[in-house]
């Protein structure tokens, strides 16, 4: 009965492998074959062959009671099958026995039973639970759920008889059910049937409810007086398993909000589940805050207000050290007084600020053994330090139950923020946000207590692992916030009755930064220290900076400055990295720039003190400006000197690589400082700006892919400089590199490469607008077809690399000249750079990927040189492009491909007449649809979108020829008041700027439409042809005053004439 079986994961933690595992479980194996089933119910020597099957599965189980390695794999399942066989289900005792055996086993060694075994297996345990006494049903249940762990896909022919209306894990798991370690053995074995196995098919639709429902149900329970609390937590752990593995199967779509709103509730719950010191009620359901489309600002005042710069004096009379008490004056000054006081960690006190552990980073460590002492040393710790100076989950001093019991609790929680983190990536940022002040922390109101969100975990749970997944979930929900946080301002004060919008998201972005920095100060943890600088990071990434009130970003970077020598690798990478976000900031500040002039001592001694003495950072930076009217050219060239940052990241670079440093350093180092930054590339001297790219073009080709990522994005932005992107032999230079990283095995690199590709050849096509042919003449001919080959490679990947390889595709397609077309070796190139976009553009990728195909066809309808209209694959991309536009439900899709409709300049470039006509009907379609749409929020984008359309069909109607104008009249016929009432508003638009960035007025609108017209009657057979069907007095009218039309389509009444010419295709 050996069978070949795959190793798992571990199902439990194990502590290390046993060294030869597989001569015990063979000489165990032997022994079982040498006995044989004895036939009959009633059999002589029962007696005896029970006792020693008795005998031999407590040696097994005793002897392999050690945790072991994947091992003897095959051998496992055959002894499991054969005990089994020797086993009627009328001996309870020793199927009790046989599945502690099965439970064991795989457990240990990690098994995941083959089909062939499972089938067996599988088969035994169901009967067991149907024929058996309810007393053995626990073990049972267990011995299942070990069987049927990453082992769904082969279960389906027993899902009925499990997961059915009447299924037996359906009626274990019951509330009804008053034996809760049943219950708990029922929900851990439904958990692990929704582990999903990549490439194999996944529960049903009926199925995935099914548990969601009971799984959620569990998590809504509450506690009664007679049960533990161990057990309950268990069940409660398993409950958040199996939502988590719904959730990852990727097939869990969370659509309804009751459905949503009743799984956020029940996480927050779970999330604070046992935490000292809180006891909180939940509501049943969280509901989704509406969130509005537009920010209606109100008129700012011309001076700016002043931060207030009180400071709160000590009470009391020993001396606190420097830094302590500057890192409470910076957090105080947003806040005010009072609201530092809000948790335990508020109480910042040392009697040195250079050996105190939590505030010199330097002195730091896991088990927090350099502490002071004293009775009041702990007042710089949040609650959970006071509980004990380990980081160990069972450090009570209590030990037994208690502290076995608050590390279940811990795991609880745990659980939460493992399944909230996986239903972020479920669901569409914009319905998360929905509930942002449900999770994340606002600045609390005068007398009101401290709301709970995540940093009161990250703050307060006693568990370093916890705090840690607090934090990566708080990361996560930053991550991609910038359009949702773009509305946040409060640079100005406001005076109104109420609190706008964007008032309360920016009180709660100032409330982060001032816990997030807390938590800095006082955590001890490694692992939990990188974990709060990546959330900072995130914060800074997506924090509009410049409608906030100024100094966030200087706290952060003082605090932050030590531990970019911190003895942990990732703690200093995660530091560089919040670096380069500080410095990638939108529209980079004074405050951005003076933080880069700062010496490069401030900060960076092991006294950890960050800022300059007795100034806050608000009024350090504040003074720091120039004065009116000082001239800022002489401000900002004060130091002719590379900022140290600048110095540092290049010295990691190139200097020998210490024991304490590591490629991570090295490729953290190149993303941060070749960010685009106030310091730009033309403020080096030469043989600094040689000594950078050569290090980039260096680094792209490390073995590190972390490095190799990050080099790859770097020369991404430098071809974007302008000193830089007119140098023929430093573009092909950077092109081959980042060619050479687009063909990297790992998705990151080849994700980064794509990106420096798709802005390489964006520089390709500045320089071809700017410097024209001799740039293009210049730039290699077999350069320019490998890279278009690997475009075409890139935009078969996974939609992180496509969005940018069909982007590049665009851009070198309009980059090609006449001889590059007409050359063999190009032209079958081209047609299947054309086939790829076409491809992408009726694809189901991402919107983003779509929009760049959009995005690309029009810049391929820009190179005149392209055989538009005459090509086969003509007629394929006008087919894409009119598909999209009638019917995708991202509006921004549709804007994008109208406007690629709209781009070519010629008649012959749509083809035959019946493609015209097709193009022209689509885009009457397309305005019908205009409006209609199942997503509130793609509504906005409809008067941009009615916007593009009108423009593109006064676009054709501006081409049109003799032979198009019967299908254009039919279709006015047909439509003339949806045409009409849409092209009137498009008309009466103030100033507009659409996705190009181009704007149009009123004049130029009408200088549109009237080369439109113009054109129509300039066609010889328009008087017998369209007009003699839309005939009118004002025709004749009309011929000979065209402008005078063009007003009277507006609306603008006029001196003789009373309405619209009705010969016009729009009348």
């Amino acid at each position: 009965m050996a069978a070949a079986v795959s190793v798992a994961g571990p199902r439990e933690e194990v502590a290390g492998p046993e060294p030869e595992p597989s001569g015990s479980i063979r000489r165990y194996l032997a022994r079982l074959c040498a006995l044989r089933p004895l036939p009959g119910p009633d059999r002589e020597g029962e007696s005896g062959r029970r006792t020693e099957l008795h005998l031999l599965f407590d040696q097994l189980i005793c002897e392999n009671c050690g945790p072991g390695a994947p091992g003897p794999t095959g051998d496992v399942c055959a002894l499991l099958v054969q005990a089994c066989q020797l086993v009627h289900l009328n001996q309870e005792h020793l199927v009790n026995k046989v599945c502690q055996l099965i439970h064991h086993l795989l457990n240990r060694f990690q098994v995941v039973v083959d089909e062939q075994n499972l089938d067996f297996l599988l088969s035994y345990s169901i009967s067991a639970l149907k024929q058996c006494s309810s007393w053995t049903h626990t073990e049972i249940l267990q011995a299942l759920a070990a069987l049927v762990y990453n082992n769904g896909p082969n279960c389906q022919k027993y899902l009925p008889d499990l997961l059915g209306k009447s299924g037996l894990l359906v009626q274990f798991s019951d509330l009804a059910q008053p034996d809760v370690e049943l219950r708990r053995a029922a929900v851990h074995s439904m958990a692990n049937l929704c582990l999903s196995v990549p490439g194999q098919p996944y529960l049903d639709e009926s199925y995935r409810s099914l548990c969601f429902q009971t799984f959620l149900s569990v998590l809504q329970s509450s506690r009664t007086s007679d049960v533990d609390d161990i057990t309950f937590c268990m069940l409660l752990q398993n409950a958040l398993k199996g939502i988590q593995s719904l959730l990852n199967g990727g097939k869990m779509k969370l659509m309804q909000t009751d459905q949503l709103g009743s799984l956020l509730a029940v996480l927050k719950k779970c999330m604070f589940y046992g935490l000292p010191g809180l006891n909180m009620e939940m509501p049943a359901v969280l509901y989704p805050a509406p969130l509005p489309q537009y920010d209606g600002r109100s008129p700012l005042k011309p001076e700016q207000s002043e931060l207030s710069t009180a400071k709160k004096k000590s009470k009391g009379k020993q001396k606190k050290g420097q830094l302590g008490e500057e890192v409470k004056e910076e957090l105080e000054s947003d806040i005010g007084d009072g609201a530092i006081h809000g948790m335990d960690i508020f109480q910042l006190h040392s009697d040195n600020a250079q050996n105190s552990p939590c505030l010199n980073p330097w002195n730091r460590t896991l088990d927090a053994a350099y502490m002071p002492a004293g009775k009041d040393h702990l007042s710089c710790y949040p609650s959970w330090k006071r509980i004990s100076s380990s980081e160990s989950e069972y450090s009570d001093a209590e030990g037994g139950i208690q502290s076995k019991m608050r590390s279940y609790q811990a795991k609880v929680r745990q659980g939460a923020l493992a399944c909230f983190l996986s239903t972020i990536k479920s669901i569409e940022k914009k319905v998360l946000y929905g509930y942002w002040s449900a999770f994340v922390p606002d600045t609390p109101g005068i007398g009101s207590p401290q709301s709970v969100s995540l940093m009161t975990i990250a703050l307060k749970d006693p568990s370093p692992k916890t705090r840690a997944c607090a934090l990566q979930v708080l990361s996560a929900t930053l991550e991609g916030s910038k359009q949702f946080l773009s509305v946040a301002e409060d640079a100005h004060d406001h005076k109104r009755a109420f609190t706008p919008f964007s008032v309360t998201i920016a009180s709660s972005i100032r409330e982060l930064h001032r816990c997030l920095l807390l938590a800095l100060v006082a955590e001890s943890s490694s692992q939990t220290l990188t974990q709060i600088v990546k959330c900072l990071a995130n914060l800074v990434s997506n924090a509009p900076y410049s409608r906030l009130k100024p100094g966030l970003l200087t706290r952060v970077w003082n605090q932050i400055k030590p531990y970019i020598r911190h003895k942990d690798v990732n703690v200093r990478v995660s530091s560089l990295t919040l670096f380069g976000a500080v410095v990638s900031a939108q529209a980079p500040s004074p405050e951005v720039q003076l933080l880069l002039q700062q010496p490069s001592s401030s900060g960076l001694s092991n006294s950890g003190t960050a800022t300059p003495r007795h100034v806050s950072s608000s009024e350090w930076w504040r003074r720091a400006l120039p004065s009116q009217g000082e001239p800022t050219d002489t401000w900002e060239s004060s130091s002719s000197e590379p900022c140290w940052l600048i110095r540092l990241c290049i010295s990691t670079v190139v200097l020998p690589r210490e024991d304490s440093y590591s490629d991570s350093d090295t490729s953290f180092t190149a993303s941060t400082i070749y960010e685009p930054s106030p310091v730009r590339l033309e403020s080096l001297q030469d043989d600094q700006q040689i000594l950078c790219i050569t290090l980039l073009l260096g680094l792209n080709h490390s073995e590190n892919p972390l490095v190799k990522a990050a080099a790859a994005r770097a020369l991404g932005v430098y071809i974007l400089f302008s000193c830089l992107r007119q140098d023929v032999m430093f573009v092909a230079d950077t092109a081959n590199a980042i060619l050479n990283s687009l063909q990297d095995k790992s998705p990151n690199v080849r994700a980064k490469a794509a990106w420096s590709l798709g802005n390489l050849t964006d520089t390709l096509i500045v320089n071809m607008e700017m410097i024209g042919e001799s740039f293009q003449e210049e730039f290699s001919d077999l350069l320019l077809l490998k890279m278009l080959r690997s475009a075409i490679e890139a935009s078969k990947d996974k939609d992180k690399v496509k969005s940018n390889a069909v982007r590049a595709l665009g851009n070198l397609l309009h980059f090609l000249q006449p001889y590059h077309i007409v050359k063999p070796r190009f032209s079958e190139t081209i047609k299947e750079s054309i086939e790829a976009l076409i491809s992408t553009v009726q694809s189901e990728a991402t919107m983003k990927v779509r929009w760049n195909a959009c995005y690309a066809l029009g810049n391929v309808f820009k190179n005149p040189a392209l055989p538009l209209g005459e090509a086969p694959w003509t007629a394929q991309a006008y087919n894409a492009l009119t598909s999209v536009v009638k019917s995708c439900k991202n509006f921004k899709v549709r804007i994008k491909s109208a406007m690629a409709l709209s781009i070519p300049t010629q008649r012959e470039c749509y083809g035959t007449t019946e493609q015209f006509s097709q193009i022209w009907s689509a885009l009457v379609i397309a305005l019908q649809k205009s409006e209609d749409t199942e997503d509130f929020l793609e509504f906005k984008y409809s008067a941009s979108l009615r916007t593009q359309i009108c423009q593109a069909l006064i676009h054709l109607l501006s081409l049109a020829n003799s032979t198009d104008l019967p299908f254009i009249r039919k279709t006015v016929a047909e439509n003339g008041d949806v045409i009409r009432s849409y092209v009137l508003q498009y008309m009466k638009l103030g100033v507009e700027e659409d996705e190009a960035g181009i704007h149009t007025n009123s004049h130029e609108r009408d200088r549109l439409l009237k080369r439109a017209i113009e054109h129509i009657c300039g066609i010889e057979e328009l008087s017998e042809g369209l007009l003699h069907g839309l005939t009118s007095p004002l025709a004749n009218l009309y011929c000979r005053y065209a402008q005078l039309c063009v007003t009277l389509l507006r609306g603008r009444g006029t001196q003789g004439c009373v309405a619209p010419c009705p010969h016009l295709p729009f009348s």
